[in-house]
């Protein structure tokens, strides 16, 4: 992993610890980390994260759907 990244932190994290870092290295590769393990990363090609993050919303709106259903009843 290159030494010179600029991380970012999600717009969806909070001010305090627990937020999702993101950077883009030169190489075109995405690198994620949590900031208070910022020594375990995630590197990524952009078609990778895209199908992750499909995923991952595709099973958070079943989830939530499944709540909303069991709460109906």
């Amino acid at each position: 992993m290159p030494a010179d990244l600029n991380w970012q932190k999600s717009s969806y994290s909070s001010e305090g610890s627990n937020c999702v870092e993101l950077a883009t290295a030169p190489d075109g590769t995405i690198h994620l980390r949590e900031s208070d393990a910022p020594a375990i990363t995630l590197t990524l090609h952009g078609a990778t994260l895209t199908a992750l993050l499909a995923a991952t919303s595709a099973d958070y709106r079943a989830h939530t759907a499944a709540q909303h259903l069991t709460a109906a009843r």
